[in-house]
């Protein structure tokens, strides 16, 4: 299982339209095969930092999401949203329900 934790910090002008977009690829990626977890989290202490918590059942079935058009509308509709580029850390769950 691999679970990856994706930081996104948004300009302002566009929090509304990223979370719209975003709940798209949420609702889109918990439909493929190898998801297992797709939750978009907001900061309580900065109302334009965002976190993905995505867990899939191996890299291969996260490395197939990337291919999706879901994510690609996603990842190119955001791009220009960022305050600044999005990073990520992959994880291994450890307990997990």
């Amino acid at each position: 299982m691999l679970a990856t934790i994706v930081y996104v910090d948004i300009k302002p002008e566009y929090t509304d339209a990223f979370i719209e977009i975003t709940k798209y690829n949420s609702e889109n990626s918990r439909k493929e095969a190898g998801n297992i977890r797709f939750d978009v989290l907001r900061s309580d202490t900065d109302p334009n930092r965002f976190f993905l918590y995505e867990v899939y059942a191996d890299k291969e079935a996260a490395a197939l999401h990337k291919t999706t058009e879901h994510y690609m509308k996603w990842r190119d509709t955001v791009a220009p949203m960022m305050a600044s580029p999005r990073t990520s850390d992959p994880t291994t769950p450890i307990c997990f329900d």
